[in-house]
C-alpha cells in the first residue's frame, strides 16, 4: 500500500476514494475519509525507506560545503533510483578580482553576499546551493523528470539575469556578471557524484575561457580538451626545464637613424617533432602550473647572456625588453632579485627594459606593483608601457609608475597609411608623449608605408614583422651586420627630437 499510496501518483486517487466513501457510508464517511487520508499520505511520504528530505539548510538557505557534497551525492543516487535527472551548476563571478581592486575587499564581499541572496531566490525550495570561494558558487537541483538542455540554459539566464541587476554598495551602483557552467545528470562521464562534480568545474572551466557571461554544458569533447591541456602543461613544464623554451629576439630601430636601439626577447618553444609552438598556446599552461616567475627568470638568464654576446662580439645593443606578468610584478623579492641578475653579469641596469601590460598598470592600486616598478626604476630599469591605449592608462599612472617609454599597440598601427582615424590617434598619443617627455614605439609595423609614416608623425622607434620577425639569438648577429650594412649611405632625419638611445 505504501509503494501504491506514495508519490505524486497517490493525488489521483484521492478523488475516487471520497466518492466511493459517499457512495457507500454517506456524509459522515465521507467526512472521515477526507480527513484520515492525507494524514495517511502525509505519514506514507515521511516513512519511504531511503529518502530524506531535499531541503536547503535554515537561516539564509545556503549550505556548507560538507554538506552540500553529501546532498550531491544523495540527489545523485535518488535520481538514480527514481529514473529522473538533475543538473549540477557552477557560477563564478566575472573579474572579482578587479572589483576588489576597485572598490575594496568589504565591498567586494558584501556584493558575494548580495549575489548568494539572489541565487537562493531564483531556485526552488528543494534546491541546494553553496559557496565554494570568493567568487564561486555551486547549485544542485532536485531530481525531477523534466529538467533537459533546454531547461538548464533557461535556468542559467534567469540566474544570471537576477545576478546583473544593479547592487547599490556605500552609496555606489555596481554591475556583475557571471559564467555559468553545468552537468547533466545523465551527462557525466562516469557514473559517480564525483564525476558529476567534476565535469560541472570543467564546463565552468570552458565558460569562462569564452567570455564573460558565458554559459557551457559539459560534453564529451570538453573532457578531451582538458584531457589535452593538462597534458600540454606537463609537456610545457618540462621543456621550460630542458631548455626548449627559450627567447627570441625581435629587433627594435629608431625611425631618425635606422639602427637598432634595442631588441625585445619574446618566448617561443621549439618543440622537437610539432617545430615553434605559438607563445598563444603554451603560456597558458605555464600560467595554469604556476611558472611563470620561473619563465621569466629562465627569459632574464637567456637575455643578459645574450647581451654580454653581442658586447663580445663588437655588436651595440642598447637594451632588451623583458615582459613581465602582473603574478610576477606581485613578487615582493622582484627587485632583489634582479639586482642580483644584474650584478651576477655585470651589466648596468639600463641595459634591461621591464615590459608591462598597460592592463597591469591600470589595475595595480598602491600595492607590491607599485613598489617594485617603483623600485625597479630607481635601480636604473627602463620601464616600458606594454599594449598602450588598450587599458585606459591615465597620465598619472604613467608618471607613478616611471614609464620611460610607451609602445603603441598595433591596434593602431594597422593600416594607418591609409586610415585618417588611425593617423589622428597616433598623432594624439605621440603629442601626450612629447608633453610627458616619454619616448614611443609603435608595434606591428608591418608595411613600408606605416614606417614611413610612423617617422613622419614623430615616432621614436618601431618594431614588427615589416622589419624582422623574431628570431632566435644565433641569427641575429648576421642580421645585425646585414641591417647595419645597409644603412651605410642612408642619410639621417634632422630636425626631429632627440633619440635618448
Amino acid at each position: 500500500m505504501q509503494v501504491i499510496l506514495y508519490g505524486p501518483q497517490a493525488l489521483a486517487f484521492l478523488s475516487a476514494m471520497l466518492l466511493a466513501a459517499y457512495w457507500w457510508g454517506g456524509e459522515p464517511v465521507f467526512l472521515g475519509v477526507a480527513i484520515v487520508a492525507p494524514v495517511l499520505l502525509l505519514a506514507l511520504h515521511g516513512m519511504a525507506p531511503g529518502r530524506s528530505p531535499l531541503v536547503r539548510a535554515s537561516g539564509n538557505g545556503v549550505l556548507q560545503r560538507a554538506h552540500f557534497d553529501a546532498m550531491v551525492g544523495h540527489i545523485w543516487q535518488t535520481a538514480n533510483d527514481d529514473n529522473k535527472t538533475s543538473t549540477l551548476m557552477f557560477l563564478e563571478l566575472d573579474d572579482f578580482d578587479g572589483l576588489t581592486n576597485q572598490h575594496g575587499q568589504a565591498a567586494a564581499d558584501t556584493v558575494a553576499t548580495r549575489v548568494m541572496q539572489r541565487i537562493v531566490t531564483a531556485l526552488r525550495d528543494d534546491d541546494v546551493v553553496t559557496r565554494t570561494g570568493d567568487a564561486r558558487f555551486a547549485i544542485c537541483c532536485a531530481p525531477s523528470p523534466r529538467i533537459d538542455l533546454e531547461v538548464c540554459i533557461q535556468m542559467a539566464s534567469r540566474i544570471q539575469g537576477a545576478i546583473e541587476e544593479p547592487i547599490a554598495v556605500d552609496g555606489t551602483t555596481v554591475y556583475v556578471s557571471c559564467a555559468v557552467g553545468f552537468c547533466l545528470h545523465s551527462r557525466a562521464p562516469e557514473a559517480s557524484a564525483d564525476a558529476w562534480m567534476t565535469a560541472a568545474r570543467t564546463a565552468l572551466v570552458e565558460a569562462r575561457r569564452r567570455g564573460p557571461s558565458t554559459i557551457r554544458a559539459f560534453s564529451h569533447e570538453m573532457q578531451l580538451a582538458k584531457t589535452a591541456r593538462t597534458a600540454l602543461r606537463d609537456e610545457a613544464s618540462l621543456a621550460l626545464e630542458s631548455g626548449h623554451i627559450q627567447p627570441w629576439y625581435q629587433p627594435q630601430i629608431s625611425t631618425d637613424t635606422g639602427r637598432v636601439t634595442g631588441f625585445e626577447a619574446l618566448a617561443r618553444w621549439v618543440h622537437p617533432a610539432r617545430g615553434v609552438i605559438s607563445p598563444a598556446e603554451f603560456l597558458p599552461a605555464l600560467a595554469e602550473a604556476g611558472l611563470l616567475e620561473r619563465l621569466s627568470e629562465v627569459m632574464m638568464y637567456h637575455t643578459f647572456t645574450a647581451l654580454k654576446a653581442w658586447d663580445a662580439a663588437g655588436v651595440h645593443v642598447p637594451q632588451v625588453g623583458v615582459n613581465f606578468s602582473g603574478s610576477e610584478l606581485r613578487n615582493p623579492r622582484l627587485v632583489e632579485k634582479i639586482t642580483w641578475e644584474l650584478d651576477r653579469f655585470d651589466l648596468a641596469p639600463e641595459r634591461l627594459a621591464i615590459e608591462v601590460l598597460e592592463t597591469v598598470v591600470t589595475t595595480a592600486p598602491d600595492d607590491v606593483v607599485c613598489r617594485n616598478l617603483s623600485g625597479l626604476g630607481k635601480l636604473g630599469c627602463r620601464i616600458d608601457l606594454d599594449d598602450f591605449g588598450t587599458g585606459n592608462a591615465s597620465i598619472a599612472a604613467i608618471r607613478r609608475f616611471s614609464v620611460g617609454r610607451i609602445k603603441i599597440d598595433r591596434s593602431f598601427v594597422m593600416k594607418s597609411d591609409r586610415d585618417p582615424d588611425q593617423q589622428r590617434m597616433i598623432s594624439a598619443i605621440l603629442t601626450m608623449a612629447e608633453r610627458l617627455q616619454v619616448e614611443t614605439l609603435a608595434e606591428g609595423v608591418e608595411t613600408v608605408g606605416e614606417h614611413a609614416l610612423l617617422a613622419q608623425l614623430g615616432c621614436d622607434h618601431v618594431q614588427g614583422f615589416g622589419i624582422c620577425s623574431p628570431i632566435p639569438f644565433d641569427q641575429t648577429l648576421s642580421w645585425i651586420n646585414a641591417h647595419n650594412a645597409k644603412l651605410q649611405d642612408t642619410p639621417s632625419i634632422t630636425g626631429r627630437r632627440g633619440n635618448a638611445l
